[in-house]
């Protein structure tokens, strides 16, 4: 019969505990290494955004003072030189944040030195090394602009316009990218963006008989933050000609709750010819749909009467066009648009979400934004029963780069009476999911497997299993009915599946149409969901378990879990529906 001697397995033990971290050159206090075992980008990725935050996670928790410590330069990330940027390091978890965008079509490395410790002394055991690059983008261009270059006689109460090849920044469109010029002085003027235009109105007339020229600079730069090649110049001079003007409508731009049987006018500064004012050069849209209706003229005021009633809740957009000249044929300098929305019919959902309305994140035990300036805009974060120390990575919590507009923190060891309101708010959002989970009027179509690439009406959608969003987009069609309803039974995990860049090319965005509004979606999830990567999502999700935003998704609606947490993964932003 053999024997253990006590000797020897003291021995065997201490070689064990000795010799997990065989290269220090010190004796550790426990035999555990700390690795490196994710990064995001990946190892070899490829079309990474220009505006990437990069990610090392370890096995363990690390010593955040080895790690922050600028002059150690603990993660590099290089592509010839080392690029600048700040370094943080919360849970498992240390952030780079370059501190201008990456280069276009370049290959970076990242390297995670050994000078990295553990919360026991314990160092990397090698320099981890990883490679990824970015991808090819392409600058905007102007497209056209009006006045054209070189173009004479030009009215002196000319708008100057500009029309890009892509999404501009609007934060970058304005009076210093976007310059008039009259020889060697500039001419004061407000510029405006929006829907891939750029427009510069003059504060005065301009000169008759002058040249002028137009500068778009390279101030002015994409969604993504890449500029203009070069600068964009051309020339136009001006003639004698005063254009006749659209001096007021009827509704306003962008005024509300107009009546459904409207009839829009639009008055000019002086008498028009009438052979020129017609449905062709009077025009009222709803998205991409032309209203039919009339046209009159009578007494410097053009009238549009629709053929029918205009729906409830939905924008329009009424233009008079350069067709329009006046009785010496002079036409509008520029096309004048402007808004209005109809008013609403009241919405009674067949789920009411109460109190818990309020919030676009509420969960039971931990809410968190793990990396990137998130936004949560006009809606609150509450959590309960969990504590306020378990809110994260918010700047008005803890300094994190998570930011909150027009809303605030709310936890269950808040004083008095926050933790009422928030017990009111977590039965609500019980109530709300019991609602969801046993609606059956109308009787609940069943969807299993991928929801991508279909189009789906109003209805109750009944999942027994998991439900993915992957290959392709949903798109909800609310068939003109701004009231329209989808709930969504979803009986355990629902994710969304996309790419870079946002929306996602390849698929997993809820797309609305025909009036779809994403306050009028709920997605009754019975276990987790996740939100896939830059995917946009609609709707209002009510969660059993957790809720995850993967990298740069982006949702119209609530992420309310009732038992776990939810997670915003990398520069999420949630918008009120």
């Amino acid at each position: 019969m053999k024997t253990f001697r006590p000797l020897s397995i003291f021995t065997l033990i201490m070689l064990v505990l000795f010799s997990a971290c065989e290269k220090d050159s010190f004796i550790e206090t426990i035999g555990i290494c700390p690795l490196v075992i994710a990064t995001n980008p990946d190892n070899n990725d490829t079309n990474v955004p220009l505006s990437q935050v990069i990610t090392v996670t370890f096995n363990e928790e690390m010593n955040p003072a080895t790690i922050t410590d600028i002059t150690e330069a603990s993660i590099i990330i290089e592509s010839g030189s080392a690029i600048a940027g700040t370094i943080t390091y919360s849970g498992f978890t240390a952030t780079f944040t370059p501190a201008a965008p990456l280069e276009r079509s370049t290959t970076y490395t990242g390297r995670v030195k050994t000078s990295v410790k553990d919360l026991n002394g314990n160092a990397l055991q090698e320099e981890y090394v990883w490679t990824f690059s970015t991808g090819i983008t392409v600058s905007p261009m102007v497209i056209s602009t009006n006045p054209e270059d070189e173009e004479t006689d030009v009215v002196v109460n000319k708008t100057i316009t500009a029309t890009f090849s892509q999404p501009m920044d609007p934060l970058t469109i304005d009076e210093t990218s976007f310059i008039l010029m009259d020889g060697s002085t500039a001419i004061s003027g407000v510029v405006t963006y929006n829907n891939f235009t750029a427009t510069f109105t003059p504060t005065v007339n301009l000169e008759a008989n002058t040249l002028y020229t137009v500068t778009i600079t390279t101030d002015a730069t994409n969604a993504t933050g890449i500029p203009l090649e070069n600068n964009y110049e051309w020339s136009f001079t001006t003639g004698t000609l005063l254009a006749p003007m659209v001096t007021s409508t009827d509704p306003e731009d962008d005024e509300i709750d107009v009546a459904l049987d409207k009839t829009i006018t639009a008055t000019f500064s002086e008498p028009m010819d009438l052979a020129t004012i017609d449905e062709t050069t009077f025009t009222l849209q709803e998205g991409t749909n032309s209203v039919t209706g009339t046209v009159s003229y009578n007494a410097l005021t053009a009238s549009f009467f629709p053929s029918v009633d205009l729906l409830p809740g939905t924008l329009y957009k009424a233009t008079i066009t350069t067709g329009a000249t006046n009785v010496a044929g002079i036409p509008l300098a520029n096309n004048h648009e402007w808004e209005f929305t109809t008013a609403g019919t009241p919405f009674n959902p067949t789920i009411a979400l109460g109190s818990v309305a309020r919030f676009g994140i509420i969960s039971g035990v931990a809410v968190s934004n793990n990396a990137g300036a998130s936004e949560i805009h006009d809606l609150d974060i509450g959590i309960y029963p969990g504590a306020r120390s378990s809110i994260t990575g918010f700047f008005e919590v803890d300094g994190g780069p998570g930011l909150i507009f027009n809303g605030d923190f709310y936890a269950a060891d808040d004083a008095d009476p926050v933790p009422a309101m928030l017990l009111q708010a977590k039965d609500d959002l019980t109530a709300a999911y019991l609602a969801a989970e046993g609606a059956t009027s109308p009787a609940p179509a069943t969807v299993a497997g991928d929801l991508g690439g279909q189009t789906l009406p109003p209805g109750i959608y009944k999942s027994n299993s998991t439900l993915l969003i992957q290959n392709g987009n949903l798109t909800l069609d609310g068939q003109g009915d701004p009231n329209a309803e989808w709930i969504f039974q979803i009986a355990s995990d629902f994710t969304t599946v996309g790419g870079a860049p946002y929306p996602s090319p390849a698929g997993g965005n809820v797309i609305l149409i025909g009036g779809a509004q994403a306050k009028n979606i709920i997605w009754q999830v019975g276990s987790s969901a996740v939100i896939g990567d830059y995917t946009s999502f609609k709707g209002n999700v009510l969660a059993l378990t957790s809720v995850t935003m993967n990298a740069y998704s982006q949702a119209v609606g609530r992420m309310l879990c009732s038992n776990g947490a939810v997670t915003l993964t990398s520069t999420n932003f949630i918008y009120r529906p």
